[in-house]
């Protein structure tokens, strides 16, 4: 895992000691950022360098090297990762300034008595009235965390709270971790029902398969909010929108062309789900087992799904074995287990996804010249397949019209909302899906879910209304 440092050193004001300290990070495999100035004397120049580095045994290494340099000293060495975490990511702030009294009687006693009885006649309102309607819980117990397996509740704070930072940038929805240590299904479910009241949607984060499913279906039909597993749905959604941009650079069709899956587990689900209603015809899933099939049928319910709708040659084999001939292929399982041979087998400008995070299926290093689009889960490639392109719109959506959920047209009209922003004239095998940081990614997403619901009868209408001059009608018998 690659580090990311700041060193502060304190150099002896002579010329040619800068130049040997940067010799030193190069020769121990340091790439260089910054370097700031922090002050300066007739003796000493205290300079801080940003420098990124393949694992700590290049640091090591480093700072071995740095110490022995006459006329420089180290005088911090901190990870930048680490000092972006310090106390934590997000916060609570305050919307209503209370400078006096009568401040304190509106926000609290006696005013807020008169806006809990009118939620109390009326439930709907504390859409409007309170945090709620504009606030995402995170759930999760901490069991598929990223690439790190199952880490627990408290090391997967960090990541949720780098969700609600996503949330709030690019979709302003406030949005709280909650990180659970209970495991089972039934757990999970009774705890998420009892704190649901206090928000407008559920985003239920890194919690492993088989179980999420479950939980999932458990939550959906018997809360009348939206719940997303981003995991599922979010993925899916955004690798549509990949594919059928990608299936327009090579010119081919959704329903023509065969799709090999790697990996049965939260994603190849709900992407395979996704692709057979968006009108996919040949889909091949392989787990560690290779193809799953009907006529040897697993075990799990969620495999057992996709061997009756998927497949319908009973093919067998391993995954080098039907990915031959194979149009597209979408990994979301593990690093390596496909190469460049494996690619040259395939159709004819061939579509990889190869999502895998940080080390994909395939190394696209090698497939350059080989397929005809190439899509990672990686920052560092064109093509980058991020769920942050879903979440922060879909629940923008759900939450502006009040969606009681987020059904499959609403996820539909995402992806096809999200691949319409790269127009025909700007397509190309490199730019086949928008940058995280497009401004019109999340309201074209979330004006797209937001219709979706109206038109399937999901979305539901405040049951007050602001006047012309903006102040807020009630009824008075609630006083």
């Amino acid at each position: 895992m690659s580090l990311n440092m700041t060193i502060r050193l304190q150099l002896l004001n002579k010329p040619g000691t800068l130049a040997s300290a940067l010799s030193v990070i190069a020769a121990e495999g340091g790439g260089l950022g910054s370097i700031d100035l922090l002050s300066a004397s007739s003796t000493h120049v205290v300079r801080e360098l940003m420098v990124r580095l393949r694992d700590r045994s290049c640091l090591e290494g480093m700072v071995t090297a740095l110490e022995k340099l006459p006329g420089v000293e180290m005088t911090q060495l901190a990870d930048r990762v680490f000092l972006q975490h310090l106390g934590g990511k997000i916060e609570i702030k305050t919307k209503r300034e209370i400078k006096n009294h009568e401040d304190l009687a509106l926000v609290y006693t006696p005013g807020v008595a008169r806006v809990s009885r009118a939620i109390e006649h009326d439930p709907e309102m504390a859409h409007r009235l309170t945090m709620k309607g504009n606030t995402v819980v995170i759930v999760t117990d901490g069991s598929a965390v990223l690439g790190l397996g199952n880490i627990g509740p408290q090391a997967a704070l960090p990541v949720m709270e780098g969700k609600s930072v996503l949330f709030k940038k690019f979709a302003n929805i406030n949005a709280i971790p909650l990180c659970i240590d209970v495991h089972d299904s039934r757990s999970i479910i009774d705890t998420v029902m009892a704190c649901a009241p206090t928000f407008g949607g559920i985003n239920l984060e890194d919690i492993a398969a088989p179980r999420c499913f479950e939980i999932e279906d458990e939550l959906s039909r018997r809360l009348d909010i939206p719940v997303f597993h981003d995991d599922q749905h979010g993925t899916a959604i955004v690798t549509l929108a990949g594919l059928l941009n990608a299936l327009r650079v090579v010119h081919k069709d959704l329903a023509g062309v065969k799709i090999v899956i790697s990996g049965a587990g939260a994603a190849g689900v709900a992407i395979t789900k996704m692709l057979l209603t968006a009108g996919a015809g040949e889909i091949i899933v392989c787990d560690r087992r290779g193809a799953i099939a009907e006529d040897t049928p697993p075990t799990e319910a969620s495999k057992l799904w996709l061997a009756k709708h998927t497949n319908q040659s009973f093919v067998h084999g391993t995954l080098k074995d039907v990915i031959v001939g194979a149009d597209v292929f979408i990994g979301v399982s593990g690093p390596g287990l496909l190469n460049r041979q494996d690619i040259l087998g395939m159709a004819n400008q061939p579509v990889v996804f190869t999502l895998a995070n940080p080390e994909p299926e395939v190394d696209p290093e090698e497939i350059m010249d080989v397929a005809g689009v190439i899509a990672t889960g990686r920052s560092d490639y064109p093509n980058q397949i991020n769920n942050v392109l879903v979440f922060p719109g879909v629940f923008r959506g759900a939450l502006d019209c009040h969606a009681s959920c987020i059904n499959d047209e609403m996820c539909m009209a995402a992806a096809q909302a999200l691949a319409d922003i790269v127009k025909q004239e700007q397509l190309s095998a490199e730019y086949i899906i928008p940058s995280v940081f497009n401004d019109e990614v999340c309201p074209t997403v979330a004006r797209a879910v937001e219709n979706a619901a109206r038109k399937t009868g999901v979305s539901r209408k405040y049951r007050f209304e602001e006047s012309e001059q903006g102040s807020l009608l009630y009824d008075p018998s609630l006083d």
